[in-house]
């Protein structure tokens, strides 16, 4: 069990709840809005990632302003799966740039990513890759693997996911061609359970359209069939541009 300070829903909570949010800086390497920003009130503070809707550079191939809202969908979806590890994220209505994502802030070491993993067991990719194939994860890159002081792998950006056409673009091919494990079979069943009319589907409807949901669905059947294997690249799209 986690302890307190990572307590999912008493995060969650904070994110949404917390009164007063100060903006602290602007991430200047992000292709959107990003910013650091500190939500407090009378007994608490919190460091958070806050992406606004009004931020989100528009894309020919993504509705405008529903970036955020897929992030908070790909954090939904992990929390119910179980894997892989993303930090906390609400939509905030009330904020200094209006709606957007609010994600807990992962004080990573800059160094690591991917490509360059801590010291000591090799991280388990095969939960992050997978996830990618579900949310049809456009756009993972390196840089989106955090390290915390513990050695813990974060994952964050999810703002490209859950397209209806085929966009997978990732740097974590090493798992291509393996099979999902019985234990990560189960989680897919019980989430395309749940995601047929159960708690998932009330979550995420808000979140995504339905045409989105139904290729969720679609995508976790295939996903939790005993056969499956995760896909090869296709081509040299597969990969996204810069990888890191």
């Amino acid at each position: 069990m986690l302890p307190r300070k990572w307590d999912l829903e008493s995060i969650e909570e904070a994110l949404t709840g917390l009164p007063e949010i100060e903006l602290k800086g602007l991430f200047r390497r992000s292709s959107n809005y990003t910013f650091l920003v500190e939500v407090s009130g009378p007994s608490e503070s919190r460091l958070a990632v806050y992406k606004p809707a009004q931020g989100e550079t528009p894309l020919w191939d993504f509705p405008p302003s529903t970036l955020f809202r897929r992030e908070v969908a790909a954090y939904r979806l992990a929390r119910h799966l179980g894997w892989p590890s993303i930090p906390p994220t609400v939509v905030r209505v009330e904020a200094p740039h209006g709606v957007g994502a609010l994600q807990m802030y992962i004080d990573a070491d800059p160094r690591l990513s991917y490509l360059r993993p801590p010291a000591g067991p090799t991280p388990d990719w095969l939960p992050v890759a997978l996830f990618d194939v579900l949310t049809n994860n456009a756009d993972r890159k390196a840089g989106h693997c955090l390290f915390d002081a513990t050695g813990k792998l974060w994952v964050i950006d999810h703002g490209l996911t859950f397209h209806v056409e085929p966009k997978l673009r990732t740097v974590i091919w090493d798992q291509a061609g393996q099979p999902v494990p019985p234990a990560l079979r189960d989680d897919l069943c019980r989430a395309a359970e749940s995601l047929a009319g159960g708690s998932l589907d009330g979550q995420l409807s808000q979140l995504l359209s339905r045409a989105e949901l139904r290729t969720l669905g679609r995508r976790l059947r295939a996903a939790a069939k005993p056969g499956f294997r995760l896909p090869e690249p296709t081509s040299d799209w597969s990969i996204p541009w810069p990888p890191v």
